[in-house]
């Protein structure tokens, strides 16, 4: 019997084990379904490197999705697959290092579903975020820390793309942002940013390695790895242990407190395989109801297009992480990715930070090594397509200032459904899923946990990373998911 049991070893999961751990009277127990490491010196060099994604398919540190994005229409659904870390240090462990934190729009939107609480508005998480880092470039200013844990760096000599890239939107009048994670007015609003980024000495740093790895020496920390949670079981409305997979054999593992940060996809995912969730759906799979709870309905992500083009010789690109600059549009992110995902093609993602799309999230099995249905809906909202074209046009016509690329696959210039069907077929996902779990007022019909991150009708049961986020984020997840879990541990320290 453990005070706390955390399931997953991901970016948030690594976060509270540290954390909830420096109370030397509190013992916490880590599940991973992945592999773990005890030493710097154990992690692999491919996820170490910075300059590359160790994503390809047949890797051993990932979970992979099928997915749906956008559903049948003129013709078939657009389909693909979506992955996440399996390791210790999660997604953090195999991302590009982009470490920008959400908006403070995004954080008054968030306090707006909770009601009077300011829990989680712009003001209580500010200084979470200073905690948390170490920026080399701006740690002298107020609104920044510089003893954190996880470093923040801007890159000092951009690749002759993003150089580019960053002209082209300086000839077109878009102004520069120094600093991409600075509060309200303290400088432009919108424009072109050096990628703020995980990343020191060229590695790749999750909180694995900054969280983690410092802790483990911690009598009172059991961090075990390879080992699969199937379900929480629960004595009357109180949960009490995990059930547990481990080497082909089953077991189950009790606590005072469980805590699931197995990410938006595998603690949804949990939950209802434990009976929490839409009661029409887990009868159907034979499940017995624990709690009914929207658990998996209504979550986002943030739709991406692709605009292709070619490169002449002059601008080929050294290794450097995958995103150096950003163009941030309000709502919209413009990426000239330095990688290319295609041999010879690079891509300009056209990302929609602000769907007003959502997805579906449901079992297809009780048995948890079944993937779940995953179903974006993208452009199934006009909004969200007007927006796109709209995206699609500025990012192509700062690609035409760029003399060196040429644009490989034009979007047709009828606004019609001529461009809805060219938008389906460059149609990506930034792999950004959040709120399957969403955080809300018990009386709101579409919440699954509270403000301190609690699940709605049971106890001893919380859910602390991005699948509690209620409202879509306006930047990338990463350093909101590092944000969540030191903000949680807060409240699960008292």
């Amino acid at each position: 019997m453990v005070d706390t049991l955390i399931v997953g070893g991901g970016t948030a999961g690594c976060v509270l084990a540290a954390r909830l751990s420096e109370n030397p009277d509190h013992t916490v127990c880590l599940l991973e379904a992945g592999s773990v490491w005890t030493t710097a010196a154990e992690i692999p060099t491919e996820l170490l490197d910075a300059a590359h994604l160790p994503v390809d398919p047949g890797s051993p540190w990932l979970w992979t999705y099928p997915v749906t994005l956008a559903a049948e229409e003129l013709g078939s659904a657009v389909v693909g697959n979506i992955v996440r870390g399996k390791v210790i240090g999660g997604s953090g462990a195999i991302n590009g290092g982009y470490f920008v934190r959400a908006t403070a729009a995004d954080s008054a939107a968030w306090s707006k579903e909770l009601g009077a609480s300011t829990a989680w508005s712009f003001e209580a998480v500010m200084p979470v975020y200073r905690r948390l880092e170490h920026d080399h470039d701006f740690g002298d200013r107020p609104w920044h820390g510089r003893s954190g844990p996880m470093p923040v760096r801007r890159t000092s000599a951009p690749v002759p793309l993003s150089v580019e890239f960053a002209a082209a939107c300086a000839a077109a009048g878009v102004p520069a942002i120094a600093d991409l994670n600075a509060p309200p007015g303290a400088g432009p609003a919108t424009g072109v940013a050096l990628v703020p980024c995980s990343v020191e000495d060229g590695r790749r740093v999750s909180t694995g390695s900054a969280y983690l790895l410092p802790a483990l020496s911690r009598p009172n920390l059991t961090v075990v790895g390879e080992i699969l949670a199937t379900r929480i079981r629960f004595r009357g409305t109180r949960a009490v242990g995990v059930e547990y997979l481990r080497d082909g054999a089953t077991g189950t593992m009790s606590a005072d407190r469980i805590v699931l940060c197995a990410g938006a996809i595998e603690s949804a995912a949990l939950l209802l395989r434990s009976g929490i969730g839409a009661a029409e759906q887990l009868r159907a799979l034979d499940i017995p109801v624990r709690h009914a709870a929207p658990v998996g309905i209504g979550f986002s992500d943030h739709p991406e297009i692709g605009v292709e083009y070619q490169l002449d010789s002059t601008l080929r690109t050294p290794d450097t992480v995958p995103l150096e600059y950003v163009l941030s549009l309000d709502d919209i992110e413009i990426r000239p990715y330095t990688v290319a995902f295609t041999p010879g093609v690079q891509r300009l993602g056209v990302a929609l930070m602000r769907p007003h799309a959502e997805g579906v999230l449901r079992l297809r099995s009780t048995d948890p090594a079944v993937a779940p249905h995953i179903d974006h809906r993208y452009l199934s909202a006009e909004h969200d397509r007007n927006r796109l074209r709209e995206a699609v046009v500025t990012a192509t016509e700062l690609l035409r200032r760029i003399s060196a690329a040429r644009v490989s696959n034009p979007m047709p210039e009828s606004s019609g459904a001529a461009a809805d069907m060219w938008l389906r077929a460059n149609l990506a996902t930034s792999q950004h899923l959040s709120g399957t779990c969403r955080m809300g007022r018990a009386d709101d019909e579409r919440a699954v946990v509270d403000e301190r991150c609690r699940v709605h009708g049971v106890t001893g049961l919380s859910v602390v990373d991005l699948s509690i986020v209620p409202v879509p984020l306006s930047r990338g997840p990463q350093a909101t998911t590092v944000l969540i879990a030191e903000h949680a541990a807060d409240y699960l320290s008292r």
